[in-house]
This record gives structure tokens, sequence and C-alpha cells, in this order.
């Protein structure tokens, strides 16, 4: 009894010194002081843009967040919005961080049109310390350009996730949600009203947590609880931040490629900066709404091998389990849907039973259910004959037979692509024989059956 609870108390004591070192990761004792806002990952790429033949005088009267949705609470909604009404504030910043553009006072026009309209009647009414008469203002600058858009969609929920374990009271589980923010903006001319160009971008917000936690009784009496965790939600700001960043970057890079602006080097068209943007915009056409990489990598005729493991299930117990060996052409039929004909040799035994030699035969239909990501899971069914050759083993007797028999096999996989041709294949699958002479005896109302458990290659021609 002294080592069980030793066995307890020992690793519960080791996990409550490990947590109290790692207090100031999971909660903060001290708050810290006010710092320069942190840049984006996308900074850097919009910093780095090549130099404009001449900066161009854009307005913003207003970048507003169109979504209208509301921040979630546990209870409902709130009041406070679900994304920053600054939206603005931010677009400008990234304008004259590009180095492209020189914008002008277009949302608080009014407050400016007031305040040089103080400074002219100022000026007319007194005069200099000479006595001369006050010059005017100069004129208000004017765009040449005026951008517009805004935070257009907030999805939340867009992708979620989680696992968990628990052993005797004590365990753990992580959660992540994923939504997602998208930023549209254009460029219209002020002289004709025409729209030079329209870019969106898009960006996720990762919300994720981890939690530990030990509840035992260590004693009859004595009950020890321990529960630790964090979380780290992604700042929504900071994400439409990079979101508008990324859109400054879009605008310019695709405006000198159609020829609304012009580059101070048109050499700089080759540079790192622009090729990679292009180079960006390529994979994101062969790309899902969840940024997943999609590709035709199955061509019309492919073939595949396959080590497998036969589980017999019927009259008898004991049952072994023995390596088979599969081969199998496939045909694609359409995206979704490809038959294979499958030629396999294997064996099904009881421990002093039987023996049972297959050599089977059968025609499946495949269905992928994502077929052009890299992995995909996928369903087969199918029928076809198999040749047995049962040795039935009664003392030292043993009796063989030969027979033909159909089958209905059903099974449930994945294909994972390391290339274009090759792939990994790994399936579960059901083998129902129409028949009760698998095992060499009829016996009982139910028809002989076996699992199995296959892994190979498939490569694609």
């Amino acid at each position: 009894m002294r080592f069980f609870k030793q066995r307890i108390v020992i690793p519960a004591l080791l996990l409550i010194i490990y947590i109290s070192g790692c207090a100031p990761y999971t909660s903060p004792i001290r708050s810290s002081r006010a710092q320069v806002g942190a840049p984006t990952p996308m900074h850097e790429e919009l910093t780095s843009l090549p130099a404009p033949k001449e900066k161009i005088v854009v307005a913003v009267y207003k970048f507003r967040d169109q979504t209208g949705q509301y921040k979630r609470t546990p209870n409902g909604t709130s009041f406070s919005t679900a994304v920053t009404q600054g939206a603005t504030s931010i677009l400008i910043r990234g304008l004259e961080e590009s180095g492209w553009f020189k914008p002008i006072e277009r949302e608080g026009l009014s407050n400016l049109l007031n305040e040089r309209k103080i400074i002219r009647s100022s000026r007319a009414n007194y005069k200099g310390a000479n006595g001369e008469n006050l010059p005017p203002l100069p004129p208000l600058l004017y765009a040449g350009v005026i951008l517009e858009g805004g935070i257009i969609a907030y999805d939340t929920n867009v992708m979620t996730g989680g696992f968990g374990a628990r052993y005797f009271g004590v365990g753990g589980s992580g959660q992540y949600r994923q939504d997602r923010i998208t930023i549209y903006l254009r460029a219209t001319s002020t002289k004709t009203g025409q729209i030079l160009k329209t870019v969106y971008t898009s960006k996720t917000i990762l919300s994720q947590m981890v939690d530990i936690g030990v509840y035992r009784f260590v004693n009859l009496k004595r009950l020890l609880e321990v529960e630790t965790g964090f979380s780290y939600n992604e700042p929504p700001e900071l994400c439409v931040t990079e979101a508008i960043e990324k859109a400054v970057q879009a605008l310019v890079i695709e405006g000198v490629s159609e020829g609304l602006w012009q580059l101070e080097n048109p050499e700089d068209m080759e540079s790192a900066a622009i090729q990679k943007y292009f180079l960006e915009k390529e994979q994101v056409a062969t790309v899902d709404e969840y940024r997943h990489q999609m590709k035709d990598r199955r061509s019309s005729v492919g073939l595949g091998v396959n080590m497998a493991f036969h589980q017999y299930a019927g009259d008898y117990g004991n049952a072994g389990t023995h390596p088979a060996f599969e081969i199998q052409p496939i045909i694609r039929a359409t995206s979704h849907f490809s038959a294979a004909l499958r030629f396999g040799r294997g064996m099904v035994s009881s421990h002093n039973r039987f023996e049972s030699v297959m050599s089977m035969v059968d025609l499946k239909g495949l269905f992928y259910f994502f077929p052009y990501y890299q992995f995909t899971p996928y369903m087969s069914v199918g029928g076809g004959i198999m040749n047995v050759r049962v040795e039935d083993r009664f003392g030292n007797r043993v009796a063989i037979s030969q027979e033909w028999l159909p089958t209905f096999s059903a099974g449930l996989g994945f294909e994972y692509f390391f290339g274009d041709r090759l792939a990994l294949n790994a399936v579960g699958d059901y083998q129902y024989v129409f028949s009760d002479e698998l095992d060499g005896m009829d016996s009982g109302n139910l028809n002989d059956y076996f699992w199995g458990f296959k892994f190979g290659f498939n490569f694609y021609f």
C-alpha cells in the first residue's frame, strides 16, 4: 500500500512543481509597459517593394467594417464589434509604409476644412508683425486615385477540432478554432470614375486551448486535484493589419503589371519581391478555401501493390492472423470514382482445426472523398470469387477439399501522395463469403467471413 501511495504521490508532486515553474507562462503576474506596435509578418514584404517612378496621391474617405458582426460570448453576443472599426487608419499607415503612395486626409475632411476656415479668418482680420497682409493658404492636394473597399467578411468556426484523453483521472485535451477575415480594396480614377483595379485578400485567425488535469484518490480520504492549461488567441487587429498590408502590396504589383503606375527601374519587375508575389498567385489558383493544395494526380491507369493481413471469423475459434499479397490494376472513371481489379493470395486458419489457402479475384469500385487533395480517405465496395483449398484436421487425419466461393467486400482507407505519381495506400476491409465452406465446416445459419488490413503503394502511370 505504501508503494502504491508513492507511485501516485511522487508523480503528482513533480507535476505540481512543474506547473509552479511554468506559472509565469500560464498566468502573468505583472503588466508590461507600453511599446511600439509589433510588425506583422507581411510588413517586411510590403516595405521591400521596389521604388516607384513617382508616388501616387491617394484619398481614403472610409475603409469600413462591412461585416455587421458582433463579438460572441458564452451567453450569446455583446455590443462590441467582432473586428476593429479603425481599418481606415490601418490602411493609411500601410499606404505610407509601402513607399508608393501619398495619402491625403479625407476621413476627417470636415475638421480640416473648419481649421482652414479659422486660419483664413484670422489672416483676414490680423496683419503680420510688420503690418503686411498675410499670404493666403496654399491649395489642398487633390487625389488622382480614391481607394475604397472594406472588411467584407468575418467567418467564424471555419475549421474546428481537438483531441483529448483521460485514464484513471489523469489526462488532458486540446482544442483549436480558425476564423477568417476577408478584405477588398479597389482603386478608382477621380478623373473618369473608372475602377482601375480591385484586389482581395484573406487571413485566418487562430485560437487554441490546451488543458491538463489530475483528479484521483491517492488514499481513501485524500483526493488529489490539479488543473493547468493555457489558451492562445491570435489578435484580430493584427490579422486585419496583415490582410490590409497584403492588399496594398497586391494593388501595387497588379497596378505595375497592368501599366497603371511605373517602377523607377523597369528591371525591378524581375525583383524577388514581385516574383514571389506572382508565384504565390499561381499557387493560390491550386488551393481551396482552406488553403489545401489541390492537384489532379491520378491518371487514367494505375497499379497498386499491397501487403495484407487476414483475420478469420467463422465456426471455429482460436483464429490466426496471416499475411497475404495483393496486386490491383486501377482504372479511373471520374475524379471521384475509380475501378480496381484485385488479384490476391492469402490464408486463414484456426489453431489445430483448419487451414484455408485462398486465391481471390474481385472487382471493386473506389470512391475518393477529396480527389484533388494530397491526402484523401476513400471507400471501396465490390464483389468477386475465390478458390479455396481447405485442410480440415481431425486428430491425426487431414481432409482436403477445394471450392469456388463468391464474395462481397467493403472497406475504408486512405491514400497519401508522396509526389505526382506515387501514393501510400492503407485500408481495412470486410470480406463476406456467400458460403459456410471457408473453414470446411457447414454449421449454423451464418456464413463465414474474415477481416483484412492492407497497406502498400499505388503508382499512377
